[in-house]
């Protein structure tokens, strides 16, 4: 489908998490946040089928939803964010049983792991190898859970591998996959395409196209995944 970027205009008062991204997060990008397939871009995937075969069951994990549904809400978030945090912890449930399980739409992690939260990016590495076995929203929703316990460790690689397998991944799997660093290109991939929507903060969504910037409440996004709704209807 056509890939159009998003210009938009972040105004954060106290709903969202904002640091410095380098280039990686506004280097120009083909993809936009409204992508119905947020697959690695191939020019940043690591030669070799087996690599490319990891990353694609990675990228196919963190989507959720109806594969019919004709409107999709993209997430873009950092992990260790306290306002990531608080949105997951307020909204995200309702949102899932509301329109995730009731087939109404499709929903997308997008990772934006922030320079300021040292231990966003071992999150975002140990959501995505949980993903490639099918794991990532149990991890995802875990890492939330727990976000308090393993911000401020100096090595919280211990309590991630916890989480993983409570969430009933393969931990040697799983370590294999994080210890050989074969996310990056994934990862850094996702805050080019944020970065070239506009995304400068996080927790950023686009539902439907339109931007939601910072922890709204679920109210918002109602009226926003409604509108969506009503404009595209299903199959349509």
């Amino acid at each position: 489908m056509p890939r159009r970027p998003f210009r938009i205009v972040l105004v954060l008062a106290l709903l969202g998490c904002s640091g410095s991204q380098g280039a990686a997060a506004t280097r120009a990008a083909t993809r936009a946040a409204d992508a119905a397939a947020l697959q690695p871009a191939t020019a940043t995937r690591p030669a070799g089928d087996s690599a490319s075969a990891v990353l694609t069951k990675a990228d196919a994990g963190r989507i959720i939803g109806n594969p019919s549904a004709t409107v999709w809400m993209i997430i873009i978030s950092d992990f260790q964010c306290p306002y990531c945090k608080r949105w997951h912890d307020e909204v995200w449930n309702a949102v899932r049983t509301e329109y995730v399980v009731t087939g109404k739409i499709r929903v997308a992690y997008v990772n934006l792991p922030l320079s300021m939260h040292p231990n966003a990016m071992p999150a975002a590495h140990a959501a995505m190898c949980a993903s490639v076995q099918g794991k990532f929203w149990p991890v995802q929703d875990a890492l939330f859970r727990t976000q308090q316990e393993w911000s401020n460790l100096a090595d919280a690689q211990p309590a991630f591998e916890a989480l993983a397998r409570d969430a009933g991944a393969d931990v040697d799997t799983w370590r294999a996959c994080v210890t050989s660093g074969v996310m990056q290109p994934l990862i850094q991939g996702d805050a080019e395409r944020a970065g070239t929507a506009g995304a400068q903060s996080t927790p950023t969504f686009f539902v439907g196209g339109r931007p939601l910037i910072g922890a709204q409440p679920l109210a918002t996004f109602r009226e926003a995944l409604d509108a969506a709704l009503a404009a595209k209807p299903a199959g349509k």
